[in-house]
């Protein structure tokens, strides 16, 4: 074989290649975006995480804290690296050695690997002699040449045949392991062949060897990361041995991949038949042993409507996982090989750009919502804060208005609380046993201090009766001005004192807004706390009776009690204590009012500094982060479309615009009519506004008054590739509404389709979304006047 020659290619080989090229075309699409995505995720962290250094403190970054969590979750970031750009492999296992051989040159098309006597021994030789022939690899290169290598590592100086002399078919001694050789290196190498062959451009084909030579898990060890395997199991006899089950069993579990088996004949012409060409007719029979066996074993399922020659009668579902298949019709082996390989490699890239493409709209989303809190943030706080100095305002002088006229209502209070207990604070003054004094059964004292203490235990007795009643009074009787005042305003203060940036002056407004109440109302305070109006109650009270004038009484008897609680009963003066308490309820408004404007201003100075920083955050989403998201987001959800369903033949034109021009298209992803729009964003800002428009459009529900967009592609090969176009695949209708008011229509007609219209607006509007675009020609109609109309999408902007 001459050293640069061109290897023919085979059908099947050809359309092999065309499979593991447009693979390898899409993997380098979805590898940039890959990259790009994580670029833009390490900008965000990094960028958010150096913000939230530079503040005083955590609540600075409130804003910042969900958009700097954004990443893949690790299964997903595991999935996609070992996917994304992963290289595709053919992998040759088999029966024995002469089926593995017979595959791989039907393959390549010519035979390359000896077959029948030219190979020598069979695996299972006579006398036991064990087979010996080591793992292959082919791959791509201008020149044909052989070599001896570790896997992965170096190349061995090793003479082989072949590079003695020309060969047509590998030499089989090349292909063995000697007896003699007892290297451990040279036992463990596999043979490389380089071949220049178009399929080895796309796809590396690799056969494994012997058992006796190397267990199957060894030879397979560097294919279980960072490959996509397209598994063959070549079969030359009627069923399986309980060693082949149980090492396919152990391929099954390293990779998790369906099986093509393949059954070989005996022996087979040079190269691969033409595809379509059979040699006998097709006709129904009954499954073979082989069939039977593997679907016993769990290792193929039995689909109905299969071609004799394995492949399904019906085209499989764009996306659908694909399945072991068995081919026992060899000289059909096109019609089997290449939808699998196709499937395969298609769904590996299907599943990663759904994963990419669900990331990009869950952080999408996360944006659109973060700018949305954020604006509102940033016409709220200002609002709140007006709202709170104004009701604090209103609330100070409802305050100081009702302490200066509850003087009188509590002088009338004092007057009829005295009045009412009077009687019974006599009755228990007469009544009362006093503590820590002994007194003689005749009630003479036995000195001047007992006597004082007597009466001081009596003067506690009345004021503590007498606090507690009016306490209770006052307490009942403003209880309205918590539910006039304290919701809105305590919710309001709570709200802004959240997202300060001072944590060390968290809740000191609201704080001062509670000793604003208490002090005018004892709202909260009991009598034991003694810091508020019933505390001066009791002091008021203490004071005056203390100036009573002591009379020394002859005896301390009940009687004397009675007295001496009368005339402290009626030394009190109801105008003086009443006095007091509202001078005291002034000077507490006055001083609580003051410190709740001061902490109010130092709130309103953190908000500031708090919400420029946020508007400046709020730009960057929605200039640089949205927008260049958006655009990863249509790039991944149209690498999926154009895998799963092709790009759309465009047909004839439509109607053109500024930036695009609508085509006919005749099916498109199980769609049909459509209409295809392709658009050429002149710059990077129409390129934004597209990847946007196209993010609200996609995640709108279903509505009848929108036309449906069916999927989107992004054309690398526009104008001969000098530009990149998007190519937007919707539901196709009659004509705009343009058209068909020249047209003429008549006014009920006219009438429905206003209707409709302002339906489709106001179901835009209940999704957040302003159309910025209606006119005539965004107004399609069907053939039907007076069928529902649709709205095309226009400029979307979220509101």
């Amino acid at each position: 074989m001459e050293g640069n020659t061109q290897q023919k290619s085979t059908p099947l080989a050809r359309e092999l290649t065309k499979i593991f090229s447009s693979y390898n075309k899409h993997s380098v699409q979805l590898k940039k975006n890959l990259k790009e995505t994580n670029a833009f995720f390490r900008e965000i962290r990094q960028n958010y995480s150096n913000a939230c250094a530079s503040t005083i403190s955590d609540s600075a970054s409130l804003e910042a804290g969900p958009l700097s969590c954004i990443a893949f979750p690790s299964h997903e970031e595991e999935f996609l690296c070992n996917t994304v750009g992963a290289a595709p492999y053919i992998l040759v296992l088999g029966q024995d050695c002469a089926a593995r051989y017979q595959l791989l040159n039907c393959l390549l098309g010519e035979r390359l690997l000896p077959l029948g006597p030219e190979a020598g021994e069979a695996c299972e030789g006579v006398q036991g002699t064990v087979c010996k022939r080591r793992k292959l690899c082919f791959s791509h290169g201008r020149q044909t040449r052989l070599s001896l290598a570790l896997p992965g590592q170096y190349e061995l100086v090793h003479q082989l045949a072949a590079n003695c002399g020309r060969w047509d078919t590998v030499p089989r001694e090349d292909l063995e392991i000697h007896e003699e050789c007892e290297d451990p290196a040279h036992r463990l190498a596999e043979l490389e062949i380089t071949l220049h062959h178009p399929l080895l451009q796309e796809a590396k084909v690799m056969v494994v060897p012997c058992p006796s030579v190397q267990p199957i898990e060894e030879a397979l060890e560097d294919y279980t990361r960072g490959v996509i395997p397209i598994i063959l199991y070549a079969i030359n006899q009627d069923s399986l041995s309980s060693e082949q089950v149980a090492e396919l069993w152990k391929v099954k579990e390293m990779l998790p991949f369906p099986f093509c088996f393949i059954r070989v004949p005996d022996t087979m012409p040079a190269a691969s038949p033409e595809p379509g060409r059979r040699t006998e007719k097709d006709k129904d029979k009954e499954k073979s042993p082989l069939h039977k066996q593997l679907v016993s074993l769990g290792l193929l399922n039995s689909p109905a409507g299969n071609c004799s020659c394995g492949a399904p009668t019906q085209m499989p579902t764009p996306g659908a996982k694909p399945q072991s298949m068995l081919g026992e019709a060899f000289e059909r082996l096109h019609r089997l090989l290449v939808p699998f390989a196709r499937q395969v490699l298609q769904n590996q890239q299907v599943e990663a750009a759904n994963l990419l493409n669900g990331l990009h709209c869950r952080c999408l989303d996360l944006f659109i919502n973060q700018a949305f809190d954020m604006q509102r943030d940033l016409q709220i706080t200002p609002r709140r804060l007006e709202y709170t100095r104004e009701k604090e305002g209103e609330l100070f002088t409802s305050l100081m208005a009702i302490a200066n006229r509850k003087q009188e209502e509590m002088k009338e209070m004092i007057v009829e609380t005295l009045s009412s207990m009077k009687e019974q604070l006599l009755e228990d003054a007469a009544n009362l046993e006093f503590t820590d004094i002994i007194v003689t059964t005749n009630g003479e004292p036995v000195t001047s201090k007992e006597i004082k203490s007597c009466i001081h235990q009596i003067q506690e007795l009345i004021v503590l009766r007498l606090n507690q009643a009016v306490a209770n009074k006052l307490i009942s009787s403003v209880d309205y001005l918590r539910e006039s005042f304290v919701g809105t305003l305590e919710r309001c203060l709570n709200s802004l004192e959240k997202s300060h940036i001072e944590s060390s002056v968290h809740n000191i407004t609201s704080n001062h807004l509670k000793q604003l109440l208490n002090a005018a109302y004892h709202v909260e305070v009991t009598f034991h706390s003694g810091s508020s109006v019933t505390r001066l109650v009791w002091e008021q009270i203490k004071q005056i009776i203390h100036r009573i004038t002591f009379v020394n009484p002859p005896a301390i008897t009940p009687e004397w009690k009675r007295k001496v609680a009368q005339d402290a009963i009626e030394s009190l003066s109801a105008a003086k204590l009443a006095r007091s308490i509202c001078s005291q309820f002034r000077t507490r408004l006055n001083s609580s009012h003051e410190a709740f404007a001061a902490s109010l201003r130092q709130l309103e100075e953190g908000h500031t500094g708090r919400l420029e920083r946020t508007e400046d955050l709020w730009l960057r989403v929605r200039k640089d982060h949205a927008p260049r998201l958006a655009r990863l987001s249509l790039e991944s959800r149209s690498l999926r479309d154009v895998l799963l369903h092709g790009k759309p033949k465009l047909g004839r034109e439509l109607g053109r615009g500024q930036y695009g021009v609508v085509y006919f298209c005749d099916s498109w992803g199980g769609h049909y009519p459509c209409a295809l729009k392709s658009v050429v964003p002149p710059d990077d800002k129409h390129w934004n506004d597209l990847a946007l428009e196209f993010h609200y459009t996609r995640t709108l529900p279903k509505h009848e008054r929108l036309v449906d967009l069916h999927g989107s592609v992004i054309d690398h090969t526009y104008a001969g590739g000098s530009s990149i176009a998007v190519l937007l695949i919707m539901e196709r209708l009659h004509r705009d509404l343009y058209t068909g008011l020249k047209a003429g229509l008549s006014l009920k007609e006219r009438l429905q389709i206003a209707l409709d219209v302002v339906e489709g607006i106001r179901f835009l509007h209940s999704q957040g979304l302003l159309h910025r675009d209606i006119k005539l020609k965004n107004v399609l109609v069907s053939a039907n006047q007076m069928a529902p109309q649709q709205i095309h999408h226009g400029g979307f902007f979220y509101m």
